[in-house]
């Protein structure tokens, strides 16, 4: 008898453990996002620059050795290699791709082409040239990023650099737009080494830039035609534009702060977004704004941003402020194969993730890699978005938050900084301060925080840290970190 009430309390207790454990597993990102991994074909190196969605239902995917597959059933629960085709080969690292009344139109290094499959048979067989405009020295660093059409039917290209510091070849170091009738138009100066390029919902073009020179830290940052993204380096070819968009701006001063600069050169545009160098990532690649209607979850109209380096993709908020965009970003998903390079979000809400890590390493151990985010239908608990305030900021949350936690300053610190700018490479986190968060009052329906700030520092990234707040369903945060970046304070 005795023998026998040990086994039964034995029992119990394991399985009490259990329930234990069980209460205490946290969600991860796998259980909103799920992964799903193409397979590949053997021997073939899909080093992903760019997607496209075709009007047949397959997935066009370009790839760096100058490749472009078709996939079919890209949305199939398992996508085999079988499924892979190749449609075209002997092109020049296409690093965008976009489709018009059935055709291709691909950005490769040095010219835009339209490919066209005129007798159906899965291969391209018609190659035009559209424009070519900009030039090509064989840099390493002459990457050109291609988007998708504007709604005027125009072409995005923003061209790096030759190198990291100048433009040996016209229109190196700037953004250009082809139009339909295939003439090239000087768009905005001021590039550096680019790694994305799209619109956002409301037809906004932005790009991601990366740390070197005129640039503390990586950005995405907003093409407005006529305005100079910062980096002087291109800024020569002014002379054989014909006074299209304006004169050359003014020489920014190196050493200085971006809105310092901003506020003395007029044509000068800070960055929207500056993410903070390691916390968010090292090299700012794809841009897909989730254009799905709900499709992709809670985060519609929002644009997404790529990290080669960390292997990753992050999500990005952003406002208008005094006439600016300017905004917050947050972590979102980790755990991809390779570099994240190109990001293509579909109507259907699915996210396809292109990787490489030829020439960088990654976090994701392998060479190339193309897998695909769904949405699992559950809405993670997250800082929805982030609005800068004159006295602080308004946090909305995907779910409503308990009173108690979020109610208290304790749950929140944060820090503020800003970087650099400069002609020397990049640059570490400077002006660093600790504004006291005096008040956090919870909205009514509780999807909403306002935190009052004592001492809001315009041009710093406001990094602010949500460790103690919980859901009404008493979860943490799935992502606890936030970082604004506050060129403009409200009124």
């Amino acid at each position: 008898m005795y023998l026998k009430f040990l086994f039964s309390f034995a029992l119990l207790s394991v399985f009490s453990s259990s329930l234990m454990a069980d209460e205490k597993k946290l969600p991860t990102e796998d259980d909103y996002y799920p992964l799903t991994t193409f397979e590949v074909p053997e021997n073939v190196v899909l080093e992903a620059g760019a997607f496209q969605l075709m009007p047949n239902g397959q997935l066009a995917v370009s790839s760096r050795r100058g490749e472009i597959w078709m996939i079919d059933q890209p949305f199939a629960k398992e996508v085999k290699a079988s499924q892979f085709k190749r449609f075209a080969h002997g092109l020049h690292e296409v690093l965008g791709l976009a489709e018009k009344d059935g055709s291709l139109f691909a950005t490769q290094r040095g010219e835009l082409t339209r490919i066209q499959d005129l007798d159906n048979d899965g291969r391209g067989d018609l190659f035009q040239t559209i424009n070519d405009g900009w030039e090509i020295n064989g840099d390493y660093h002459e990457y050109a990023f291609g988007s998708k059409f504007d709604k005027d039917g125009n072409l995005w290209v923003v061209l790096c650099l030759t190198g990291s510091f100048s433009s040996q070849v016209p229109y190196r170091g700037w953004c250009v737009r082809i139009t339909p009738d295939g003439e090239l138009l000087p768009t905005r100066s001021g590039i550096r080494s680019p790694g994305g390029i799209a619109a956002d919902a409301e037809g906004n073009m932005f790009y991601t830039d990366n740390q070197g020179p005129w640039n503390g830290t990586c950005s995405l940052k907003n093409l407005i035609p006529g305005k100079f993204m910062g980096h002087p380096g291109g800024n020569t070819w002014y002379d054989i534009t014909n006074g299209a968009i304006g004169s050359k701006p003014q020489e920014p001063e190196s050493g200085s702060r971006f809105v310092v600069e901003a506020d003395k050169i007029p044509e000068y545009e800070p960055p929207c977004i500056l993410f903070p160098y390691k916390k968010m990532g090292q090299s700012a690649s794809g841009i897909t704004c989730d254009t799905s209607h709900g499709k992709f979850g809670p985060f519609a109209k929002q644009m997404f941003v790529g990290d080669q380096t960390n292997s990753t993709v992050m999500r990005c908020y952003l406002e208008k402020i005094k006439g600016h965009f300017q905004g917050a970003c947050f972590p979102f998903r980790e755990g991809f194969g390779s570099g994240t390079l190109p990001l293509e979000m579909t109507e259907q809400g699915v996210m396809f993730v292109g990787g490489t890590n030829r020439g960088w390493g990654s976090r994701g151990t392998k060479p190339f890699a193309i897998e695909r985010l769904n949405w699992s239908g559950k809405v993670p608990f997250e800082v929805h978005e982030m609005h800068a305030l004159p006295d602080g900021f308004e946090l909305i949350f995907t779910e409503p938050v308990d009173p108690e936690t979020a109610g208290n300053t304790d749950s929140y610190s944060m820090t503020t900084y800003t970087y650099i700018y400069q002609a020397s490479y990049g640059s570490p986190e400077v002006d660093h301060t600790e504004p006291k968060i005096t008040s956090a009052t919870v909205s009514q329906d509780g999807k909403s925080v306002i935190l009052k700030i004592d001492k809001l520092q315009r041009g710093h990234v406001h990094e602010l840290h949500l460790d103690g707040v919980q859901s009404a369903k008493k979860l943490p945060l799935l992502h606890k970190e936030a970082y604004y970046t506050l060129n403009y304070i409200p009124e």
